[in-house]
């Protein structure tokens, strides 16, 4: 048997942990070749090539955790060496736990202390250390530049050119930073496109050109002026804005912090607040041709590997408005009615979205769609025929950034941002980094469109008159009402079963690009909450929660908890620290169990644990192998309280047994 020994992978093995001042490091063996194979002279004189493999185990550190200090100190190695990967990490994540002035301000102190042989380092040492803080000053400039635009005066320009001036005077690092002071300073007022969100952050622009009529619009021109609309918005995202611990906050924080991001969101909206408008409204061409039509665009789409338009369109004829229309849906041919379940299969909640996953995983890089499920006759029609006539041109990928959103808030809310330390805990940070690699990946993909701007698209586009939640639903019953004795709560169901939406906006969308965590009169965040009460329980009820991260049309496929653990402490005595988790719909006990363990900082085995919701009058305890998703009572607070099995339960409480399980 050959062995390419070229291409074996390093093995790491975890060794353990090494704690210093401020700082925990974990511990690997990585096994690596440190010979090459060697020729050997045999006794017959005959030269045979023999490989002879010659290992070594070295000791590798990877900091786990530590004080903002000393995660800036670790930018650079011992040796003074830049870590690349650790700088691309912290510089993606640093806004979830520290400011950029606080970063900025560390990192010059630490150069001072350098320059001035304050730390006793070998000068050559030193020297090394001032390079490599001298070239992750670079890379955040140039990688981040959003962090530096601090308008009207910029202050941390103005810093660091007061620190070059002094250390690095006439340096490529000092030339840089006054060349890009006068630009931003040259830049016209209210032409920041890192500017607070304003609400209508998109690309449409006014034109003399008339518009165009739907549904004269040829399918693929259509989907490619979606595309390009997709692509510069994609593109525009600042990656960093996706972080859970960005994203998930409240709404106007949303707008300050995430406006690429909302632009994105903005847009996934208005297409499929179209898709709701122009099947309700165009009565001089049948609904079910408006329907049929939305398909072909929408298959165009998987053509171009747009997935953020095509869901939205599958989202717009999966609102209810749309999706109850029985009659209509009855009239579309056959091949159009198997084409719109093989494209809305991609982004099946089965598997968590594991067919979206795949495609991204396949295709976000190459040049064609090729890929097809086992069932999918239709599509595979459509991707053949587009292999055979594609000819020389290629095609980026623009994601369904909700996909991205989901994950990286799921990361917020299942592992702590603090270890019980006190630390601030980077392996978090490396995990939201994964997420955020693969963003810019695609990003860089996206730049393989070349789609002409359509003007005249773009009138008709922004000329649509689009519908509420209530204006819709009504306008759906008066084109085919709902049985007569049917309770209303039942018709509304009569539609899709769910919004397959994951991220939200100000709208109300039907087709809400985001389930909204905010709440009119209360909101469940994914951070830590504190409630106070006037009884010694370790559980309080407050006014009714939303159960769920509902939209308006149904719940989402994940809830936010909240987990106290229930203390004996007297000096806590009626406050109640809650930590919230998210809960997936096939995550058992045990599980739930584990990450709320991990979120209150608590170790130990899960079985020795119990989880029980917090009810009025009494507590529901969770099977040991319940899916607590099903198992939870949603008519009340999603309060639950973890507690050793030995430990009895708060008097006045009375212990039952879920509902379902």
């Amino acid at each position: 048997m050959n062995l390419d020994v070229d291409n074996l992978q390093p093995t790491w093995k975890v060794w353990g942990e090494e704690r210093l001042d401020g700082a925990i490091y974990t511990i690997y063996l990585k096994k690596v070749r440190y010979h090459r194979p060697t020729y050997t002279v045999t006794t017959d004189d005959s030269s045979e090539r023999i490989s002879h493999l010659e290992w070594e185990t070295v000791r590798v550190r990877l900091l786990k955790a530590g004080t903002l200090q000393r995660l800036v100190e670790a930018l650079a190695t011992d040796e003074g060496e830049l870590e690349s990967t650790y700088v691309n990490i912290f510089l993606a994540t640093y806004r979830t736990f520290a400011t950029p002035h606080q970063v900025l301000t560390l990192l010059l102190d630490r150069y001072e202390q350098l320059a001035n042989n304050e730390l006793d380092l070998p000068e050559q040492v030193a020297d090394q250390h001032c390079k490599t803080l001298c070239g992750a000053l670079h890379v955040w400039l140039e990688s981040y530049p959003e962090d530096w635009n601090q308008p009207p005066l910029h202050p941390m320009i103005h810093q660091l050119l007061l620190f070059t001036q002094r250390y690095l005077p006439n340096s490529e690092l000092h030339i840089k930073l006054k060349h890009r002071l006068q630009s931003l300073q040259s830049l016209p007022k209210n032409n920041d496109v890192y500017s607070a969100y304003n609400g209508t952050l998109c690309l449409h622009t006014t034109s003399t050109q008339p518009p165009c009529h739907f549904p004269d619009i040829p399918h693929q021109h259509f989907a490619e002026q979606l595309t390009r609309i997709d692509m510069e918005l994609f593109k525009k995202v600042i990656v960093h804005q996706c972080l859970g611990g960005v994203w998930s906050r409240r709404e106007k924080r949303r707008a300050e912090e995430a406006p690429t991001v909302l632009a994105t969101v903005t847009q996934f909206n208005a297409v499929s607040l179209r898709v709701i408008s122009t099947v309700l409204i165009h009565a001089s061409t049948p609904r079910s041709s408006i329907i049929a039509n939305w398909i072909d665009i929408a298959q165009e789409l998987r053509i171009l590997k747009n997935f953020s338009s095509l869901k939205a369109i599958i989202s717009g004829l999966q609102s209810n408005p749309v999706y109850r229309l029985s009659k209509t849906w009855s009239a579309l041919p056959k091949d159009k009615v198997e084409m719109f379940e093989e494209l809305a299969r991609i982004f099946s909640e089965d598997n968590n979205q594991w067919a979206q996953r795949e495609l991204l995983m396949r295709e976000g890089t190459a040049r064609f769609a090729d890929t097809v499920g086992q069932n999918d006759k239709q599509l595979q029609k459509v991707i053949q025929r587009q292999l055979n006539n594609s000819g020389t041109i290629s095609y980026g990928t623009i994601p369904y950034l909700g996909t991205f959103l989901t994950d990286l808030t799921m990361i917020d809310a299942a592992i702590p941002d603090m270890l019980p330390e006190g630390l601030i805990n980077f392996d978090k940070r490396r995990k939201e980094f994964e997420v955020l690699a693969q963003i810019k990946l695609l990003q860089g993909a996206a730049n393989a469109y070349t789609i002409t701007e359509d003007l005249s698209f773009e009138r008709w586009f922004d000329s649509v008159l689009t519908l509420d939640d209530k204006e819709a639903y009504q306008l759906s019953c008066q084109i085919e009402p709902p049985p007569i004795n049917t309770p209303i709560n039942l018709r509304i169901r009569q539609g899709h079963k769910k919004n397959d939406s994951v991220a939200s906006t100000s709208s109300s969308s039907s087709s809400q690009f985001y389930c909204d965590i905010d709440h009119t009169s209360t909101s469940i965040d994914t951070k830590d909450s504190v409630s106070q009460t006037s009884s010694s329980s370790s559980g309080s009820i407050d006014a009714p929660l939303s159960p769920s991260l509902n939209t308006s049309q149904g719940a989402t496929d994940f809830y936010i908890i909240k987990v106290t653990y229930q203390t004996n402490n007297v000096e806590t005595e009626g406050i109640v620290l809650y930590k919230s988790i998210m809960l997936s719909n096939n995550e058992r006990t045990p599980q739930v169990i584990r990450n709320a363990m991990m979120k209150l900082g608590l170790e130990g085995n899960p079985d020795t644990y119990t989880l029980a919701q917090i009810l009025p009058h009494k507590e529901m305890v969770l099977p040991p192998n319940a899916n607590v998703y099903y198992a939870v009572n949603t008519e009340y607070n999603l309060n639950f309280i973890l507690r050793p099995k030995d430990q009895p339960s708060p008097s006045g409480y009375k212990k039952s047994k879920p509902m379902c399980t």
